[in-house]
């Protein structure tokens, strides 16, 4: 059988079961061959029911002789038992709590293979397992697909809709029979320097373990034959980066001069000394920004710590060359809060900045990009509508991103497209994301980090309150609003339930507004507003005339109000954690001390964990940390066209040792190939196999 041959070729897999498996990725024998176990069990301990000990985790293959479900009194308790015989005098009892759906699964007569802990019921002198892990063996399972499931360490595989674990351990053991030694693609080299075994021995023990292998390494994923499959995962991403980063950088650009008019006028715009970090970041931009290709860099820093800034003087560099900036904001409020915030900077420079939205009306929108194309503007600030078509420049120079993980990797390029020679690109981003993290998202970007607050910024105080002291929180703010100070109340919008939020925000708004504060001003924003709306009440909020701003996260980022100093988050368990440093980052920004109340209902694990790591830490990349261990690089960036790509063996943040080794080998062979062959070799790898599995964008 050939790797490339479609798994509905397989015997047992047929059309029906091909469909499930292709929703999975899985289209041929190699994808399969490239879905490894998510954990394994020790059922080499087989025995009999006589030889079963109380305390033991045991694999018995037994005969189901008995199935009910067991009244306690009157009441149904939703427990199904089943009791299991081998031919000996004894019996084995297995119990499942919310089983009835076994009733139609565990059939009497049934030959059952059955794994988990012995427990002894002294009163009723029963052997038996709470929950076990079963699988039916089939009367048409042939010899050899039957030892695949007892008496050996056994993988568990995540089922591909009705196809179940137990089919697809048999399917990739029928497919592992048919095939020969696999090619190895590694670089010689790279695999004797790290030790790794052959590729055809880790697959192998990967889906099929030998009888010493040890469960703990298996189950953590660090046996040799995993940490030879997660280097290479690692190696030929970064190998497929690198290469984008090579072609990048002989591609032909704009060295933009910089000449004492340019430090002039930017030290005519800026509005109070940079940090050390500033002066860093914008040193490192500037370098680029001389250079004959274009740039691509990332700045990375926590809420409040000048990325604006260090954007508008990069702005001034491509300005005073005789080029024009775009800007682009993930939502309408941040681009016309970043609007405000340049036109505020750039007046005196006589720069004209326009703004360009999705909610501009058509006569509106063609005015501006008539100026656009003209080039009587020097920076348009916008949203998804700068990325139009009908949005010429007549000379892009510089393209800022801001938010770069709402964006896909597509509408950065387009971006690109609209200049006439590739601009240089500016991306922004104030999630932390952890170095790890950020080699492989951004792995075609140099990464610049303000790791640097402005002076006389206070850490926020956090707290953490149940909702039954909600009225505590009321009176603090209260004492905080008396002393001339405003607040933001904060209510989560889930997609799915969007309207219930905007109800909680309304309600809360108008019992705040009515009963709590009638003597002060209430004020409401959310993402269902009119434009003209927002900007209203943000003006007033601004301006000190409202108290209270009552919100959904349509604040997580870009309003900037200096004199607020309370973060009241409701339901806050709702939120991710980086989503509530992100709200957390709206107060603290003026010279006060600010605070940041969690107001949460019943929690789970993982919530109270979350509303420690906030109420102990201000540190935006430990906090990112955090996130990504508890919900995983998937949902911490919440969508896939973030150019995250999805691995198979790997895990970066589990693998992060793995991943900087397998980076440096991959900088090292594609800068210093063994020889020419190798490197073609390689490049035809990535293209033809590796490229289509996991989503990596063209590496030409």
């Amino acid at each position: 059988m050939h790797l490339d041959t479609p798994l509905v070729y397989v015997k047992g897999v047929g059309p029906y079961r091909a469909e499930m498996l292709e929703a999975k990725g899985l289209v041929t024998v190699n994808d399969l061959l490239h879905y490894p176990p998510f954990r394994y069990e020790d059922r080499s301990n087989l025995k009999t029911i006589q030889e079963l000990a109380p305390g033991e985790m045991a694999t018995v293959v037994v005969e189901v002789r008995e199935v009910r479900m067991p009244k306690l009194g009157r009441k149904n308790v939703g427990l199904f038992e089943a009791r299991f015989g081998d031919g000996s005098r004894l019996s084995l009892l297995g119990k499942w709590f919310h089983g009835g759906y076994l009733a139609n699964v565990l059939l009497e007569g049934a030959r059952v293979s059955i794994y988990g802990k012995v427990e002894f019921d002294p009163y009723k002198g029963d052997l038996f397992m709470m929950h076990p892990e079963f699988e039916l063996l089939s009367a048409d399972d042939e010899d050899g697909d039957a030892a695949l499931h007892t008496g050996r360490v056994v993988p568990i595989y995540e089922a591909a809709g009705k196809v179940s674990p137990k089919l697809m351990r048999i399917l990739t053991h029928r497919v592992l029979e048919t095939i020969g030694p696999l090619e190895d693609v590694l670089p010689v080299a790279l695999r004797e320097r790290l030790k790794l075994v052959d590729r055809t021995t880790a697959v192998r023990e990967i889906h099929f373990p030998s009888q010493d292998a040890d469960l703990r390494l298996l189950n953590s994923f660090r046996s040799p034959a995993h940490i030879r499959m997660i280097v290479e995962e690692f190696f030929w991403l970064e190998c497929g980066l690198e290469l984008k980063r090579s072609k990048a950088k002989l591609e032909q650009g704009i060295g933009f001069a910089l000449n004492e008019q340019v430090r002039e006028k930017i030290k005519a715009m800026l509005p109070f000394k940079p940090t050390g970090a500033q002066k860093r970041v914008l040193g490192e931009i500037a370098k680029d920004m001389a250079e004959p290709h274009p740039m691509n860099r990332l700045v990375q820093g926590d809420v409040g710590s000048g990325k604006t800034l260090v954007a508008a003087e990069a702005a001034i560099i491509a300005i005073e060359n005789g080029y024009q900036v775009a800007v682009l904001a993930p939502t309408e409020i941040l681009a016309m809060q970043h609007y405000a915030y340049f036109k505020n900077l750039f007046e005196k420079l006589g720069y004209v900045v326009v703004p360009l939205a999705g909610s501009f009306k058509a006569k509106e929108k063609e005015r501006i990009r008539g100026y656009v194309e003209q080039g009587l503007a020097h920076i348009v600030v916008g949203t998804h509508a700068i990325l139009e078509q009908g949005v010429q420049f007549r000379n892009l120079g510089l393209a800022i991103v801001d938010e770069q993980h709402r964006f896909g990797v597509m509408q950065r390029l387009k971006l690109m497209e609209k200049g006439a020679v590739k601009p240089d690109v500016l991306v922004m981003t104030a999630t932390p994301i952890p170095r790890t993290l950020a080699l492989t998202m951004y792995g075609d970007l140099d990464t610049s980090v303000i790791d640097e607050l402005p002076p006389g910024r206070k850490p926020v105080t956090t707290k953490h309150l149940p909702s039954s002291r909600i009225e505590e929180v009321w009176s603090f703010v209260a004492r905080e609003i008396a002393d001339g100070r405003q607040a933001y109340v904060v209510y989560p919008v889930i997609e799915e339930s969007e309207t219930a939020g905007l109800k909680a925000a309304e309600k809360s708004y108008l019992h705040l507004r009515d009963i709590v504060y009638p003597n002060y001003s209430v004020g409401l924003l959310h993402g269902k507003l009119p434009q003209a709306d927002k900007e209203a009440v943000m003006a007033e909020f601004k301006a000190g005339r409202v108290h209270v701003l009552v919100a959904t996260t349509v604040v997580e980022v870009g309003v900037d109000v200096p004199n607020a100093t309370v973060m009241v988050i409701e339901q806050a368990e709702r939120f991710g954690l980086a989503q509530l440093h992100q709200l957390r980052g709206r107060v603290g920004r003026g010279g006060n001390q600010s605070y940041c109340v969690l107001v949460t209902e019943k929690l789970s694990e993982t919530g109270r964990e979350r509303i420690r790591t906030m109420t102990e830490s201000n540190d935006g990349f430990y906090i990112a940390e955090m996130d990504l261990r508890l919900r995983g690089p998937g949902e911490f960036f919440g969508t896939k066209q973030s150019g995250m790509p999805s691995l198979r063996f790997a895990n970066i943040i589990r693998d992060r040792e793995l991943l900087e080794t397998a980076r440096a080998e991959a900088v090292s062979f594609i800068q210093h190939p063994p020889d020419e062959d190798s490197l073609r070799r390689a490049v035809t790898y990535i293209r033809e196999n590796w490229q289509r599995r996991y989503g990596l964008v063209q590496v030409g």
